[in-house]
């Protein structure tokens, strides 16, 4: 026979039977508790609050983060996912400032007949990724959780910031995103797929990042991706930046992109031959790009500086002919 009232004589269980403080509505009826009393406890002023249709809250405090991702996943069932900016957060990705409160974004099978509500965006797929768990919670993998957040977002700076932290930080490779967007619906993945055309490579994502940086320096680069070539007509080489009124490259080529020690021997080769032609160059850190803008910056002024009082190389951007 059915116990009654065993929320009221053992009020323990019902933090034995929430997660995070947040429980189902039908979990308190099997324990004893009738709809009026769940509801006249939510009211404001009551000791719970309602967070999503058959979700309370324990307490009547402003949710946290985590009460928030377990209240979407007890609202959304055993197969949904987090996916979008919230998991992305979850990953250790930076990202920019939101342009509204926060949601989250759940992935659920398509066959499950569910709306969004609330703070919880629900989107049906036929393509559920197996989740990524972390401290417990389904997480969608790093690529999927990062198109899924871009393909709603109508920024573009804000597209590129994101792409470039989840390649720089999230290991999310350039051609892995591009494919996922390909495998999904087409709307809202124009900004993302045209960015990502862009850059082939992970260099040529930190070069992005480079070239916004670069905009606020006083004197920017003149060129970028240019060959360069001695008074006798042979190739100097390809500075990622170049300042051609002083004779400056710019590097972003260190030793994090450099997976083959074939790559570090170019490298070397490379900046001797500007060291021969007196060039000066500065060699940055991909991550510092982020980490340490405003040295960078400093680093890339000193130097511009220093190069004005000093001869400019014989270098020129045309082969002597």
């Amino acid at each position: 026979m059915k116990q009654r009232g065993l929320w009221a004589t053992h009020p323990e269980m019902l933090a034995q039977h929430s997660t995070h403080q947040a429980i189902r509505a039908v979990t308190l009826k099997s324990l004893g508790m009738n709809s009026r009393v769940i509801y006249r406890r939510c009211l404001p002023g009551g000791p719970w609050r309602r967070l999503l249709p058959g979700i309370v809250l324990l307490h009547n405090n402003d949710p946290t983060p985590d009460q928030l991702v377990h209240a979407a996943l007890l609202y959304a069932g055993e197969s949904a996912i987090v996916t979008g900016e919230e998991a992305c957060l979850r990953y250790g990705l930076r990202l920019p400032e939101p342009e509204g409160p926060r949601h989250i974004h759940l992935l659920v099978p398509h066959r499950q007949k569910l709306n969004s509500s609330e703070f919880v965006t629900i989107e049906r797929t036929r393509h559920l990724p197996a989740p990524w768990l972390r401290a417990g919670i389904p997480l969608a993998p790093p690529v999927r959780a990062t198109t899924d957040l871009v393909r709603r977002i109508r920024d573009a700076e804000r597209v590129s910031q994101i792409l470039i932290e989840a390649v720089q930080r999230g290991g999310c490779a350039p051609q892995a995103l591009a494919e996922e967007l390909d495998r999904g619906t087409k709307r809202g993945t124009a900004i993302p797929r045209r960015l990502l055309a862009e850059w082939s490579d992970i260099r040529s994502v930190a070069e992005a990042e480079a070239h916004k940086l670069a905009k606020s320096l006083p004197r920017p680069p003149t060129h970028q991706n240019v060959a360069l070539y001695d008074y006798e007509g042979q190739y100097a080489g390809r500075p990622d930046f170049w300042w051609d009124d002083v004779g400056l490259a710019w590097e972003i080529d260190s030793v994090e992109f450099h997976f083959r020690s074939a790559d570090y021997a170019r490298t070397l080769h490379r900046n001797t031959r500007y060291a021969a032609l007196g060039i000066t160059v500065v060699q940055t850190l991909p991550s510092r790009l982020r980490t340490e803008p405003k040295a960078v910056l400093t680093e890339l002024g000193d130097a511009y500086r220093a190069a004005e009082v000093r001869p400019r190389p014989p270098v020129s951007l045309r082969p002597a002919g």
